[in-house]
């Protein structure tokens, strides 16, 4: 899986997680920059991740994260290309 499928994947989960079909998500995005993006939204986001590329992470991979750009890292480190 190339990172611009994983990326194109990913923006699915986004924009339906947090029900915004226009939500673009770039490497540097964050939680800062998603206004709906609280607690409650990222552990419905993880899991909807996880779901979408079957996979788990491990509770402190999850904890290091501090962009998308680290989640397609971790997600790239997850599922076999």
């Amino acid at each position: 899986m190339t990172e611009a499928d994983i990326y194109a994947q990913l923006t699915q989960v986004f924009q339906d997680v947090f029900d915004d079909d226009e939500l673009v998500i770039n490497p540097h995005l964050t939680a800062n920059d998603v206004p709906e993006w609280d607690s409650m939204s990222h552990v419905r986001l993880m899991l909807t991740v996880e779901r979408a590329f079957g996979t788990r992470f491990a509770a402190a991979e999850i904890a290091g994260l501090k962009n998308v750009g680290e989640l397609v890292s971790l997600i790239q480190r997850h599922v076999p290309t």
